[in-house]
């Protein structure tokens, strides 16, 4: 008799316990982070590239201008294959590309420009990750839209052309 109730018991425990994963099955469970932002851009002091001057949020974007911040490393191979998208933004008058250069070796970076082309009409240095931490960013390459202090768009993950064609319909 016990050997019976054990039984109908364990039955109707993984019954239970299967029951459950079907249904979690069912759930969308891919976390996905909100790409619109439209908050403040982060107040911060970096150091510029290739120099060394410190240079504040402020003194980087002015509000009335339109600007893609691209988080990139010379270590980052996805950051090669947007470059080239990168470079043709940097060829359009609307809009200032800004350089964050993340935990890069600096001959490794100038490297890179040199080789690829430096799209960047201003590049920073974030050599323990901080301030791409202070942008929310989860790592490279990583693009904010910005205007009049705001992040309007957020790319994450290199860029592609439906992303550029996205920037263009923003400024226009």
């Amino acid at each position: 008799m016990q050997n019976k109730l054990l039984l109908t018991f364990l039955i109707v425990l993984f019954g239970f316990i299967f029951f459950i994963f079907f249904k979690s099955l069912d759930k969308e469970s891919t976390y996905s982070p909100n790409k619109v932002i439209k908050k403040d851009i982060p107040v911060f002091v970096s150091k510029i590239f290739n120099s060394n001057r410190n240079i504040t949020s402020k003194e980087v974007f002015y509000e009335d201008e339109y600007y893609l911040l691209n988080i990139w490393a010379s270590w980052c191979v996805p950051c090669k294959e947007e470059h080239h998208l990168i470079m043709n933004l940097s060829k359009i008058k609307k809009i200032n590309v800004i350089g964050l250069n993340y935990k890069d070796n600096i001959g490794n970076a100038k490297k890179f420009l040199k080789d690829l082309g430096n799209p960047y009409e201003k590049i920073l240095i974030d050599q323990n990750g901080t301030l791409a931490i202070d942008w929310g960013a989860y790592g490279v390459p990583e693009s904010f839209f910005i205007f009049k202090d705001k992040i309007l768009k957020r790319y994450i993950g290199p860029l592609n052309k439906d992303n550029v064609n996205e920037i263009l319909s923003f400024i226009k």
